[in-house]
């Protein structure tokens, strides 16, 4: 069974840091890339970033170019989401999903996890 379990939201300052993980399960690790998401209230689900399995490149939305870092250990199958600066506008749930493929297709995502809540205070 496919799991992904999201780990690490919480309540942060403005300017703040913190570091989302997503441990993965019932699946081969290094076969799919994974996304990080997230769904502020009354807005719409927003891509966040993800990491190809075929050469390990990373995507930004540009909202979070320079701020987050995903990263993936596939020693413990999982992949982190590093935010710095944090702002208010990035207080959403935030999810990672797994791509159907190696490659970040564009909605070619499969398989979701619970979400962790991240709110940034001002």
């Amino acid at each position: 069974e496919v799991q992904l379990v999201e780990s690490g939201g919480g309540l942060v300052q403005a300017g703040g840091s913190l570091r989302l993980s997503c441990a993965a399960s019932g699946f081969t690790f290094d076969d799919y890339a994974i996304g990080w998401f997230r769904q502020a209230p009354g807005k719409e689900r927003e891509g966040v970033s993800c990491i190809s399995r075929s050469d390990g490149s990373t995507y930004y939305a540009d909202s979070v170019k320079g701020r987050f870092t995903t990263s993936s250990d596939n020693a413990k199958n999982t992949v982190s989401l590093q935010m710095n600066s944090l702002k208010p506008e990035d207080t959403a749930v935030y999810y990672c999903a797994r791509y159907s493929r190696r490659v970040c297709l564009r909605d070619a995502y499969d398989y979701w996890g619970q979400g962790t809540q991240v709110t940034v205070s001002s």
